[in-house]
C-alpha cells in the first residue's frame, strides 16, 4: 500500500530555488543549514527493461543493488518517512535480498521521493555516506524511523544523532545539507517520478517499468516478478 501523503505543495520541485530549513541543530552545536534545490534535468541512459520497454536508470547516479544484468529491475519510489515505506523495508526487502537479489534475480533501484522536508533531508544524508554505506544507512534509518522522524521539538538532533553512526560529524553533516550536486540528483528524481511516471505516493514500486497497482507485498512482488522468472 502507498502512503496516502503526497509531496508538500509539489513545492519541493516546482520551484526554482527553495530555502529548506530543520532549524536549530542542538546536539551538534550548530544549525542545520538551508537547503537550496536547484532545478535541472540532466539526461539519463535508458536501460531495457524486461518488458521490452525501457525505464530510464543512470547506473552511474542511482543507487542500485544486485547485479546489472538480472532479468529483473525493480525500481522504488520511496520517501524517508513514509510508514508504509519503512514497513516495506523492514519485512519485505530482507527476503527480497536473500532470495532474488543476492542470487543476480533482480536488480534493485531506490529512487528518492520525499514527501517532506526531513525525508529529503535524510535522503540527502543517505548520498552524502556514498555508494558503500548508501543501503545500509538506509536499512538503519528506516529501522529506527520512530526513533528520529517522530517525537517533540526539532528533528534536527535525532536525524544527527542517525547521521553519526554513518560517520557523519557536525561539520560533514552541515556540508551534506549545502551540497547542491546532491540535492539536485534528488529533485530530479522527483521530477522524473512525477512527469514521466505518474509517482504521487509512496512506496510506489515499478517491476522491469510495470507499476504495481493492488499491491508490494512479496507475494505481489513475486507474482509480478514470475514471467520474468519462468515461474
Amino acid at each position: 500500500m502507498a502512503d496516502s501523503k503526497t509531496p508538500q505543495s509539489g513545492g519541493l520541485s516546482r520551484r526554482n530555488v527553495i530555502g529548506l530549513s530543520l532549524g536549530a541543530l542542538a546536539a551538534a552545536g550548530g544549525g542545520l543549514a538551508n537547503f537550496v534545490l536547484i532545478s535541472n534535468a540532466h539526461a539519463q541512459t535508458a536501460a531495457k527493461s524486461g518488458d521490452g520497454g525501457t525505464m530510464e536508470v543512470d547506473a552511474k547516479t542511482e543507487n542500485i543493488m544486485g547485479e546489472p544484468n538480472a532479468p529483473v529491475t525493480i525500481i522504488e519510489y520511496s520517501s524517508m518517512t513514509c510508514s508504509h515505506c519503512a514497513t516495506h523495508h523492514r519485512v519485505t526487502m530482507p527476503a527480497l535480498k536473500e532470495k532474488y537479489i543476492k542470487t543476480g534475480k533482480i536488480r534493485y533501484v531506490l529512487r528518492e521521493f520525499p514527501l517532506d522536508t526531513l525525508a529529503f533531508a535524510a535522503s540527502a544524508l543517505a548520498r552524502c555516506a556514498g555508494p558503500e554505506k548508501y543501503f545500509p544507512f538506509v536499512t538503519a534509518l528506516y529501522k529506527q524511523q520512530d526513533k528520529w522522524a517522530q517525537g517533540p521539538g526539532s528533528p534536527a538532533p535525532r536525524l544527527f544523532k542517525m547521521a553519526k553512526q554513518a560517520g557523519f560529524n557536525e561539520d560533514s553533516f552541515n556540508a551534506c545539507m549545502r551540497n547542491k550536486e546532491v540535492i539536485s540528483h534528488i529533485e530530479k528524481s522527483m521530477e522524473i517520478g512525477r512527469s514521466k511516471y505518474s509517482v504521487s505516493s509512496t512506496p510506489t514500486l515499478f517491476v522491469n517499468g510495470k507499476k504495481l497497482e493492488k499491491g508490494n507485498s512479496l507475494a505481489d512482488i513475486e507474482k509480478a516478478m514470475a514471467p520474468y522468472l519462468g515461474g
